[in-house]
């Protein structure tokens, strides 16, 4: 039986409470991602911030099969060359600098990747893009982020183009989301492509590179979403790049064994 993949998935440095005493930094991801890739059949390993890895993120990347980026708080607008807004209230530069480093490499590398809502705007803001930064104001609605803190009453539906990824992995064109976002994508990164809109404002809600092997990024919560397909989709390219890269490396060292074989 082949070994699952192994899905790499970033986490947040931020300050929190538990128990009845504790309240220190400590790496932060909600359950539901994990739940997600583990009933998908892949294996989370979580990966947290820090310089060396931002620095070197293959050392990361040749660890994992694919890449997912969480939501989380707004990318700093510094990193796409904005002047913050005063809603652009939580930013963690030390976890946009490790997000952005690590994505880039991995669409070098082609591995699979998925970027959920914050991670979307990484990918974007990643190949040279740009963010609005308060939906509210640019959009004149509180549509997409209905309820702060929670998914309730948060469903929309969002239009998918025919024959994209996105379409292919929710296995569908008219795909119903959870969603809880104030920023978007504004000016589009280099390479991407806009597959997803939203049918309340047509705002962008997946992007995607047509010529990577999985590079998807959606506006939307898959991880909370029984019924979602996206992580699955990840999970099961995770597993055939797995494959693909071991019957190769079985497939050099044949080659190596016959070299020796003939030498002799």
């Amino acid at each position: 039986m082949p070994a699952p993949p192994i899905i790499g998935i970033c986490v947040s440095l931020e300050r929190a409470r538990w128990g009845r005493a504790w309240d220190d930094e400590v790496a932060l991801l909600p359950r539901a991602y994990l739940d997600h890739i583990a009933r998908a059949g892949g294996v989370p390993l979580l990966l947290a911030p820090g310089r060396r890895a931002t620095e070197d993120p293959d050392a990361l990347l040749d660890l994992v099969d694919a890449l997912v980026l969480t939501g989380g708080p707004d990318v700093e607008p510094e990193r796409y060359g904005a002047d913050r807004h005063p809603e652009t209230a939580t930013v963690l530069p030390e976890r946009d600098a490790f997000e952005l480093a690590l994505t880039r490499r991995a669409l070098e590398r082609r591995v699979p990747f998925l970027g959920v809502c914050r991670g979307m705007q990484v990918l974007n803001v990643a190949r040279g893009g740009t963010l609005l930064q308060h939906l509210p104001e640019s959009h004149g609605h509180h549509e997409h982020r209905r309820n702060p803190g929670s998914f309730d009453g948060a469903d929309h539906d969002v239009r998918l183009a025919e024959g994209s990824l996105a379409a292919r992995a929710a296995g569908e064109v008219d795909h119903g989301t959870k969603s809880h976002h104030h920023q978007a994508v504004d000016q589009l990164g280099d390479g991407l492509q806009i597959t997803g809109w939203s049918t309340i404002d047509d705002l962008p809600e997946a992007i995607e590179d047509p010529g990577a092997r999985f590079a998807l990024g959606v506006q939307w919560h898959p991880e909370v979403d029984e019924t979602s397909r996206l992580v699955e989709a990840l999970v099961a390219e995770a597993a055939a790049a797995k494959s693909a890269a071991a019957a190769g490396e079985e497939r050099s060292a044949g080659s190596v064994d016959e070299g020796l074989a003939g030498a002799a």
